[in-house]
């Protein structure tokens, strides 16, 4: 057997997220944003507390604090790929959040999706590792169904578009074949990411409320890729930070 398959169903790990983090003070709700300028923007305008001081190796990830709404509500970066992203889940999670929304962008397999357009994954291909370590071996996760419900009725309300769809998590951009790019697409994927599989399996793991929102990015439907200045869409990722907010807050 491939040892990515020998999926070890003991619930209690050498390191457990509790050894590295103790429990705080801490709000329930939590927005995953990957976009570092956003959270720098939110953090700075709205003077945010940071809460906790985490650090990893490739540098700080702090717990951010800030009112919304009437409530507390926390916010991160996680940082980039399925590894980095779900150890700072397990992270935030022992420090004692327990509803989360993540808003980042996507590649898309599609090719009349417009730049910017909203992706609320229902489930995910796993082509990463970190999801075969917290869930037996299956080609795909689907989504906690009651946050889809909340994700699609906060959008459906605010009257905004968006599209409900499967996405492909790999671990390796840059081995994004032809050939299973079109395998992918002609299995129902959408879009294509680094993260969604293993944070959704982390988040089930774990029991804890977990919802993702992408918008589409640059275009992998063709013949030739299209970068379509996707990472410069600064109103976009500005506004998906508060809608995440908005979903968090209605869990």
């Amino acid at each position: 057997m491939y040892p990515i398959l020998e999926f070890d169903p003991n619930r209690k790990s050498f390191i457990e997220p509790s050894n590295v983090a103790d429990p705080q003070n801490v709000s329930e709700y939590c927005v995953i944003s990957f976009f570092g300028e956003v959270i720098e923007k939110v953090a700075t305008e709205y003077n945010a507390k940071v809460i906790i001081k985490n650090r990893w190796e490739d540098g700080p990830h702090p717990l951010y604090e800030i009112e919304y709404s009437g409530k507390r509500l926390a916010f991160f970066q996680p940082g980039v790929g399925a590894p980095l992203a779900a150890g700072l889940l397990e992270e935030v999670i022992a420090f004692g959040c327990r509803k989360f929304i993540a808003v980042g962008g996507c590649g898309i397999l599609e090719k009349d999706l417009e730049v910017g357009k909203l992706i609320v994954v229902n489930s995910a291909i796993r082509d990463e590792g970190v999801s075969y370590h917290y869930l037996p071996p299956a080609r795909e996760i689907v989504a906690q169904a009651e946050v889809i419900s909340v994700i699609k009725k906060v959008l459906n309300e605010k009257k905004i578009p968006f599209l409900l769809g499967k996405t492909w998590t790999i671990d390796a951009p840059y081995r994004e074949t032809r050939d299973k790019i079109k395998s992918r697409r002609d299995e129902g994927c959408i879009s294509v990411e680094m993260e969604s599989a293993g944070l959704m399996a982390v988040s089930s793991f774990r029991e804890v409320a977990f919802g993702q929102i992408l918008y589409a990015g640059d275009d992998l439907s063709g013949e030739i890729w299209d970068n379509r200045g996707w990472q410069s869409r600064t109103e976009i990722r500005n506004q998906l930070f508060w809608l995440a907010a908005d979903v968090c807050l209605s869990l």
